[in-house]
């Protein structure tokens, strides 16, 4: 039943149906194979859903989008700019930097790489050449769902059914984030020196410095409140996201004065369209999953693995490839939910801590929204810049190769992703 419900998915989703469509068609295929009935469907995607913690995501998304439409954003790239603006590929800098302080409030990558773009697109364009820019933009914008809070981590947790909770989740991406954006500024400042783009921010200075951090400070308090306050248990993820939705309009509308009440309407819309595709997807995959269970599908790949490995290090970078290849081919919100509650009980059986298998899943499939050749951020940046795949997959090649750097890293330095969370006493 397992391979008629995998063929059944492939083929309406090479069809063009939706992937959260095309999963449930595959699962009333399977269903309708194995003669049970049909009301399972409707009882295993309410179920699925019926979840608290899932209510943070359309509160996250809001809170981002209010970022941008009330000038929040400006604050983030003026106090980046004065830091690292000064020195050569200054405003790519100030780009990962922003990037990196819109990550800890949004949560997802795409709506970073379109606040970025709005922010930063125009004038790194005038700098630099329009392929460099796009990447730098495209992979400061995929630190979105590694920094907490995280979209794929609150899904990751909801699906693997209390094996790792949200905040151990949050705490183990900070270590990795910091890495990967120090990398990131790494590789823009030996480029901008071999290719001699200029400095675009003032000399730098400390005072300077100091008067605009406390210009924004209303703004960098921001992540500290919302992330402090998840990882400390003053509130959960949910309350946290809604506490950033009323901070950023409160910002936005009396500190900035740039967010308008015309602009709620969209905002909202863009919430709920993200929050409805996230829902359906793992709605309909609940039941792919339940059926995949029937057929002991876990069971069998966990066999099928012991008779290549025992060892618990050569199954996660068995993992790890599987996830790579997945995540150049499948969006991954959809691989998700078709692969978190099959590989879960196989993590269990290889006796691998489950956060720190999370990690590996997570991050890899995150690297895959830039990889070629569905990566979601590649389709983003080139639709906003109008290049060609082939000349942003050249630009972003250094940091595909330095974010799945990381994640060998992970593989390998466990206490990485380990280490803060069991300091913070979250796992």
């Amino acid at each position: 039943m397992s391979l008629l419900v995998g063929l059944a998915f492939f083929l309406f989703a090479l069809l063009g149906v939706p992937l959260a469509f095309a999963m449930g068609l595959a699962a009333l295929v399977g269903l309708l194979n194995g003669q049970l009935p049909l009301n399972m469907l409707a009882e295993k995607m309410f179920f699925s859903v019926d979840s608290f913690p899932l209510m943070s995501i359309p509160f996250f998304m809001l809170a981002g989008d209010l970022m941008v439409r009330g000038g929040i954003i400006r604050e983030l790239v003026s106090v980046a700019d004065s830091i690292v603006g000064h020195i050569r590929g200054g405003m790519a800098q100030s780009t990962v930097l922003a990037g990196f302080g819109l990550a800890t409030v949004s949560g997802t990558a795409v709506a970073d790489a379109a606040a970025l773009s709005s922010a930063l697109n125009k004038s790194m364009c005038r700098l630099y050449s329009v392929p460099f820019s796009s990447a730098v933009i495209g992979a400061s914008a995929n630190l979105g769902p590694i920094i907490p809070p995280s979209t794929p981590m609150i899904i990751y947790a909801t699906l693997a059914g209390g094996s790792v909770t949200i905040p151990a989740l949050f705490a183990a991406g900070v270590i990795p984030g910091l890495i990967i954006a120090a990398g990131m500024m790494m590789i823009i400042a030996i480029t901008a020196r071999v290719r001699g783009y200029p400095a675009s921010g003032q000399q730098f200075s400390l005072v300077r410095v100091v008067k605009t951090m406390l210009r924004s400070a209303v703004v960098l308090l921001m992540p500290v409140i919302i992330i402090g306050g998840i990882l400390g248990g003053a509130f959960t993820s949910t309350e946290g996201g809604a506490i950033a939705v009323v901070y950023a309009f409160v910002v936005g509308m009396f500190v900035k004065r740039e967010l308008r009440w015309s602009h709620l309407p969209g905002a909202l819309l863009n919430a709920v369209v993200t929050t409805a595709v996230v829902g359906a997807l793992i709605a309909f995959a609940s039941t792919v999953t339940f059926l995949f269970t029937v057929d002991m599908l876990p069971v069998k790949l966990s066999d099928t693995l012991r008779g290549l490995t025992d060892d618990p290090t050569m199954f996660l970078f068995l993992m790890m490839l599987m996830m790579i290849v997945v995540g150049m081919f499948i969006e991954p919100a959809s691989a998700y939910v078709m692969f978190v509650p099959i590989l879960i009980p196989l993590c269990a059986s290889f006796g691998v801590d489950p956060l720190h298998f999370a990690m590996i899943f997570i991050l890899t499939l995150i690297v895959g929204m830039l990889t070629p050749p569905v990566g979601t951020l590649l389709f983003v940046m080139c639709g906003i810049n109008r290049i060609s795949l082939w000349a942003l997959s050249r630009e972003l090649t250094p940091y595909i190769i330095l974010q799945q750097g990381v994640v060998i890293l992970i593989l390998f330095f466990p206490a990485l992703v380990l280490w803060l969370p069991k300091a913070l006493g979250l796992s």
